[in-house]
């Protein structure tokens, strides 16, 4: 399949990937209405943080990372520049002092992306961000989505300060503006501590299914994986917190937790997850002011091109069924 030029990566050969100017995967940046498939976009905004801020600036530094991505995915054989059009559509509108008007502005900008029937991957941003994408997702597809949360909290929290909405909360409102299908949710990486047993009576409602550090480590990770469900044809997002990583592997986010993931475990856990339908998927909580020699931002990047490889997947079984 041959596809125009300016939806490949520029050449590492004709610009050296220390040069140029910084796009997600050195994509070329368009507008929305052009035709391709996937949307790439920023979001920068942390409004929504409880302790570091800082993940405003993660959709720059993760385009500077991406410097390094490249599109061959050794194990599932395929390169996703080949099976997809993907660009840079630029960042979503925020207002940084503002949540209501922010939030206003990104259920409009993944709007737009969606009334032209793409796809996209975003990077916050804190995880309040998620929300205002689902809704956005909701009025699209008029159902509720299927939903893999990785994470080290739960993020099914109360009101904070008397504030609704911040990022340990937009699970919660998730479920309970019907955005979300909580039998088709999974949650991946959560651990303690908790601030009390109560935290857990949400998840326990509404029977979400929680996959904890200790169910990914009882037995071997081959083993783990043939737990993880099978989805079907529902629209399904994921949204990746960094910080269900071991800070020894994300160093660089708002709330860190010890005893996580390593990057490994995610990729093989991303690799083994059964998705038909991902219409998309954020990376937040990257807070690029405590990282360190982009370790990080570099986890941000390779949970995107794991994302692209899901959706490329699809795109290439869809094609064989009609051939």
């Amino acid at each position: 399949m041959e596809f125009k030029p300016d939806f490949q990566p520029l050449s590492g050969r004709e610009f050296p990937r220390f040069s140029a100017i910084k796009t997600f995967f050195r994509l070329p940046v368009v507008e929305i209405k052009e035709k391709f498939d996937v949307a790439l976009f920023g979001i920068p905004y942390d409004g929504g943080v409880s302790y570091r801020p800082g993940a405003r600036f993660a959709p720059t530094e993760v385009r500077n990372a991406s410097s390094l991505g490249r599109g061959f995915h050794w194990n599932r054989e395929l390169n996703i520049f080949e099976q997809l059009k993907i660009a840079d559509v630029g960042d979503c509108p925020t207002v940084p002092i503002d949540q209501n008007q922010t939030y206003e502005k990104i259920e409009k900008f993944v709007g737009s992306i969606l009334k032209t029937n793409k796809k996209f991957v975003a990077v916050g941003g804190d995880h309040s961000t998620t929300l205002p994408v689902l809704r956005a997702l909701k009025k699209h597809y008029k159902t509720p989505l299927a939903f893999v949360h990785f994470d080290a909290h739960l993020d099914t929290y109360p009101a904070a300060w008397g504030c609704e909405y911040h990022h340990g909360a937009f699970a919660r409102h998730a479920v309970e503006e019907g955005l979300v299908d909580p039998k088709k949710m999974l949650q991946i990486g959560i651990r303690g501590p908790l601030a009390s047993k109560e935290d857990l009576a949400f998840v326990k409602k509404h029977k979400v299914q929680v996959k904890t550090v200790d169910d990914v480590r009882a037995g071997s990770l081959d083993q783990f994986l043939k737990t993880l469900p099978t989805f079907d044809n529902t629209p399904t997002y994921i949204s990746f917190d960094v910080d269900c990583l071991d800070p020894a592997f994300a160093p660089g986010t708002g709330t860190p937790v010890v005893g996580g993931l390593t990057s490994y475990e995610t990729q093989r856990i991303l690799r083994a997850l059964k998705i038909p339908n991902l219409v998309g998927g954020d990376v937040v909580e990257i807070c690029p002011p405590a990282d360190h020699a982009d370790i990080t931002s570099l986890v941000g990047v390779d949970v995107m091109f794991e994302m692209l490889c899901l959706m490329a997947n699809a795109a290439q079984k869809k094609r064989a069924k009609k051939a």
